[in-house]
């Protein structure tokens, strides 16, 4: 029974992770394309929340279910699959963790641009372009992660 919640939690944070940072992508990607500094403002508000409340929650809840797991089941932290999930999770992390700064501070430029009634600052454009390329390797290293996950080959190197 411990080896089935196990599984069932490490795969629902593992879809959080997924679908939330593909979410976030989404709606951020639209807001942006939109123009309308009110909407990208609102957006940005909404996913700086959806960012804490269930990618933090999921990036902590991982590698303590994915550890639980390897120690039910026997596996060791120094198989392939395991080392190079580790090492994807970690890369997810280099660029999450500067994302989820900029999301902060693009949400806080689109309310300030949109109290003053002005247009959003060149600024904001840096830091989404810088956001939106950061977003390819992290979800990249993600969909990895699901594949070793599923797959866990014996040999990877």
């Amino acid at each position: 029974m411990l080896y089935y919640a196990l599984k069932y939690l490490h795969i629902i944070g593992a879809s959080v992770l997924l679908g939330t940072g593909a979410g976030i992508a989404f709606f951020m990607l639209l807001a942006h394309l939109s123009g309308r500094v009110a909407l990208i403002a609102g957006v940005a508000r909404i996913v700086v929340i959806a960012d804490f409340l269930f990618t933090a929650t999921a990036v902590v809840a991982q590698p303590l279910t994915g550890l639980a797991l390897v120690w039910h089941l026997g596996y060791a932290l120094s198989d392939h699959w395991i080392v190079l999930s580790l090492l994807l999770y970690l890369l997810t992390g280099v660029f999450w963790l500067p994302v989820v700064w900029m999301q902060m501070q693009m949400r806080d430029l689109a309310l300030a641009a949109l109290e003053s009634g002005q247009g959003l600052p060149p600024r904001y454009f840096r830091l989404f372009w810088t956001w939106f390329v950061f977003g390819f390797p992290a979800f990249a290293a993600v969909l990895g992660i699901f594949w070793l996950m599923i797959a866990r080959p014996a040999q990877i190197w």
